[in-house]
């Protein structure tokens, strides 16, 4: 999997545009894509204690997402479609999305969830989505799974890509696989986080309210609003 590789093309960004770079799992989402497709299937139980073991160390990465796959065994794409839309999303999700776009900026959604979950945002208006290479029906390899440190290698490669600078960046997130893009960025807002990403964070935000989390990445940068 060429993870550096957006998975459609990015038009090229002017001087003094910027880049918003969001997880999806705990920040967009108030939730797991894994747990979501379960809940839909009817095996929200089955999701539940495969996270947990997860969690607890008691299953390892590989193994994790051979379960999961079978737990979503025989699901067609209009499934998948009708979960991502009754997930728990963050509230004016699609106004920020809009907002960005009005501006000439960009946004990018870089997800350790399966990337054929996590490309449906840019229904929404995310303009690039990067995800684990899982595929329904498929074998799961070592180098099927984006990790951690991939989101900032990402996030720097499309930086590069361009011609943007870390300070015109923002990134959200809400879990420790944030914690390398929040020691690299300056502008960081940390979503229903606990320590250490809180503690890295340039803004925290608790709540429901995707807006709000936007207003203080803006905060970081400019002073407009939605």
């Amino acid at each position: 999997m060429d993870i550096l590789q957006p998975r459609q093309s990015i038009p090229p960004l002017g001087v003094g545009r910027l880049l918003h770079v969001f997880d999806m799992d705990g920040t967009l989402m108030m939730g797991a894509a894994t747990v979501e497709l379960c809940r839909h299937m009817g095996r929200l139980a089955d999701a539940i204690t495969l996270e947990q073991e997860w969690v607890g160390g008691e299953v390892g990465e590989i193994t994790f997402w051979e379960r999961a796959l079978q737990l979503w065994e025989g699901v067609t794409e209009e499934q998948v479609d009708q979960a991502f839309e009754d997930a728990m999303w963050m509230e004016g999700l699609r106004e920020v999305f809009d907002d960005i776009d009005q501006r000439g900026e960009r946004s990018i959604v870089i997800s350790q969830s399966p990337h054929f979950f996590v490309r449906r945002l840019e229904r929404w208006g995310v303009h690039a989505t990067f995800g684990s290479d899982i595929r329904l029906g498929e074998r799961v390899t070592a180098d099927s799974t984006l990790q951690a440190e991939d989101k900032l290698l990402i996030t720097q490669h499309v930086l590069a890509q361009w011609g943007l600078s870390p300070r015109q960046c923002v990134a959200y997130g809400d879990s420790s696989s944030d914690v390398a893009l929040f020691q690299w960025l300056p502008n960081t807002v940390a979503v229903n986080a606990r320590a250490p990403l809180t503690d890295l964070a340039a803004k925290s935000y608790t709540g429901e309210d995707l807006r709000k989390v936007y207003l203080l990445g803006r905060s970081l940068i400019d002073q407009d609003t939605l």
